[in-house]
């Protein structure tokens, strides 16, 4: 099963990276959800909650203010002003 490369970072600090199967946020045009073989993408982040399901369907979640998020070859970055899990 193909699983997406995860990098969750604030201006400050490295939040969490690691391997997962589905990431959704919020951005400015509304929610997404980031599978496996998604096209390369990128996108302007809003304040909300990443959610971050891992292949054994647990679920991380983070607090992200402001930043961008995008996806390529199964790679997807989180870049926040800030970011905290919850």
């Amino acid at each position: 099963m193909a699983t997406l490369r995860v990098e969750l970072v604030a201006a400050d600090q490295a939040v969490w990276s690691g391997e997962a199967k589905m990431v959704v946020a919020k951005t400015v045009e509304g929610e997404i959800g980031l599978l496996p073989g998604h096209e390369p993408m990128l996108a302007i982040l809003s304040s909300g909650e990443v959610r971050i399901t891992l292949a054994e369907g647990e679920v991380v979640k983070a607090n992200a203010e402001d930043g961008f998020i995008s996806i390529e070859h199964n790679v997807v970055t989180v870049v926040a002003r800030n970011a905290s899990l919850i």
